[in-house]
């Protein structure tokens, strides 16, 4: 019997992809650690964004209540991390700290009774709200130059993930891109990049094709990052007093990839993006775009994860190596700390996220 095929935009295959009754980041087992390795299976970057809540606890006059929100918690990584750091950096700062971790999942087994576990991230947050690759697969439509040079929405078969054209953009649509991601009628973006801070500072990641060049050819792809916006906005109005921050795969005005990101994660190997739930779907941010979405009076801060975390003291150099015969278990403690903190930091992987931070009421 012939199949018959189900076109659906990218924004809706993956919003079923992942997010549905049996989508990916609903599926029981080990979360994303078992598909793709992130900041947050490091423990360096848990020591590190325990160090910027403290910097954030003393700009904010020690509240009450310090909240330490984590989106897209995973398994809860990274909010364990920060707890257990803490615990030992700063114990009676801990007495104060409310740890939420936000996730569809299930609380996972084993996580610090001191995390809480939610759907979604609370309101009235004083504090660090922090979306660790996040916006990455919030859903996103895809569109493209067709062999007349008309921009179309990219459909696909969420079963083979073969892709045809569809209809036109709508006018959200195009307005966007005319902004953030031009396809047509010239290659340069009609946004300013003066009204985001830092925005000339953040490179395309590497290793993504086509980030120079023409974009008005037939097959030069956008992805619409609407959506993000908006997700991004909602989370950060969550935020009452402090800072919100997005790190990410990401891009600017200054180089977006000619052919998009789009692309697919499994069993840690990249796969062609397949919406069919078995493995992750993802596509890089316009973090400029979502800066710009942001409500009057937030201030924002565009930059990569190498020079923050540099600033927060994590550094990749390796101990003296005298230590080795005076102190060799704390001289294998520093490789493997500065090891870790190489990861985190090099300039061609980790190091060039982007660092989207956003200061609400402080």
């Amino acid at each position: 019997m012939t199949r018959v095929t189900e076109w659906l935009t990218w924004r809706t295959a993956m919003a079923r992809a992942l997010y549905g009754a049996d989508g990916f980041y609903r599926r029981p087992g080990a979360g994303p650690a078992e598909h793709f390795r992130t900041s947050a299976h490091n423990p360096v970057f848990a020591e590190a964004v325990g160090r910027l809540l403290l910097e954030l606890d003393a700009r904010l006059g020690a509240p009450d209540r310090l909240d330490f929100v984590d989106m897209a918690a995973g398994r809860g990584e990274l909010a364990a991390g920060v707890v257990e750091w803490l615990a030992v950096a700063a114990p009676a700062l801990t007495r104060r700290l409310r740890t939420v971790a936000v996730d569809l999942g299930p609380r996972p087994e084993g996580l610090p009774e001191a995390v809480e576990w939610a759907a979604e991230a609370p309101d009235g947050i004083v504090g660090l709200l922090i979306a660790n690759e996040w916006l990455d697969n919030v859903v996103c439509d895809v569109a493209e130059v067709g062999p007349d040079g008309a921009v179309r929405i990219v459909e696909v078969d969420p079963e083979t993930g073969a892709e045809r054209l569809g209809p036109e953009p709508d006018r959200a649509q195009r307005e966007w891109l005319a902004r953030w991601w031009p396809l047509a009628g010239g290659d340069e973006s009609t946004a300013d990049p003066a009204d985001v801070p830092g925005v000339p500072s953040v490179p395309s990641v590497p290793g993504v094709p086509g980030a120079d060049g023409p974009r008005s050819l037939p097959g030069a792809r956008a992805e619409i990052g609407l959506d993000r916006d908006a997700a991004w906005r909602s989370a950060v109005r969550r935020v009452e007093r402090g800072v919100a921050v997005a790190v990410d795969y990401s891009h600017t005005v200054a180089g977006r990839p000619r052919f998009g990101t789009l692309t697919g994660y499994r069993e840690g190997h990249q796969v062609p993006a397949v919406p069919d739930g078995s493995c992750d779907i993802t596509a890089h941010v316009a973090l400029d775009a979502c800066a710009a979405a942001l409500d009057p009076g937030i201030e924002t801060v565009l930059t990569t994860q190498r020079d923050e975390l540099h600033r927060l003291g994590v550094s990749g150099t390796r101990p003296d190596l005298a230590q080795a015969s005076t102190d060799p278990i704390g001289y294998l403690r520093g490789l493997s700390r500065a090891s870790a903190a190489a990861e985190l930091t090099d300039p061609a992987g980790l190091g060039a996220f982007g660092w989207l931070l956003a200061f609400a009421g402080c």
